[in-house]
């Protein structure tokens, strides 16, 4: 079940990643390229968050989502949450920290990708009375499809296998315990070698399938 559960969460937290950082890498890498030194700032904001540690990030929205926080508390007055509900310790809280912890790791490859994207290419389309839409689908996803591959692997692979946001010390509960997690307790807690070195293995062989049909079916193979 936590190798189910833990795959869940890394798919959630990769495509909820992927939805915030395209449109900021887009702006960054297309809406600011002649804007260089906005262009710089701004991509130094997208790396502060390594410039402190993943443990205090995770436990500072322990302390936002927690019952007493602001988050709740706002929540329940305006009515949206009873008393007795809670964020920490449920699937939402994990997947949110997830999310925010990994959004670098999807953001960076995406900005690298369209900060290449020739422009030309996208008045084209408006020449040739494409819509927006259009023109995204048609042009400026397929030409960034490298960039999408690498961050979603970037972000799915460490998210797979993390045991932080999940941990009851954290963002998670028993109930929302991944793999990693079961890992952890196996090496550190009940000391079985045995079984913490066989989950491990598993996680990585069942990661390495997984990868391998991504790419082939998304045809960036030259990624591997």
């Amino acid at each position: 079940m936590a190798v189910l559960r833990s795959f869940w969460f890394a798919l959630l937290a990769t495509v909820f990643a992927l939805l915030i950082s395209y449109p900021i890498a887009y702006f960054i890498g297309v809406r600011l390229r002649e804007r260089v030194l906005l262009r710089n700032l701004l991509l130094v904001l997208v790396i502060a968050p390594f410039f402190i540690s993943f443990l205090l990030r995770t436990l500072a929205w322990k302390q936002i989502l927690s019952d007493e926080g602001p988050v709740v508390s706002s929540l329940q007055f305006l009515g949206l949450m009873g008393s007795q509900d809670h964020l920490t310790g449920t699937a939402f809280s994990v997947v949110f920290g997830l999310t925010y912890n990994f959004v670098p790791f999807m953001t960076l490859p995406l900005f690298a990708s369209l900060e290449r994207l020739d422009k030309r290419l996208l008045e084209a389309g408006s020449d040739l009375y494409a819509s927006p839409a259009t023109t995204f689908w048609r042009v400026t996803f397929p030409l960034t499809l490298p960039g999408v591959v690498s961050g979603t692997l970037l972000t799915f692979i460490p998210a797979a296998g993390d045991y932080v946001n999940a941990s009851q010390s954290f963002l998670g509960s028993a109930s929302t315990s991944m793999i990693g997690n079961v890992i952890q307790s196996n090496f550190l807690i009940t000391v079985n070698y045995p079984q913490a070195a066989a989950l491990s293995i598993l996680l990585m062989l069942v990661i390495v399938v997984i990868v391998g049909i991504y790419v082939r079916r998304s045809g960036t193979e030259d990624l591997l």
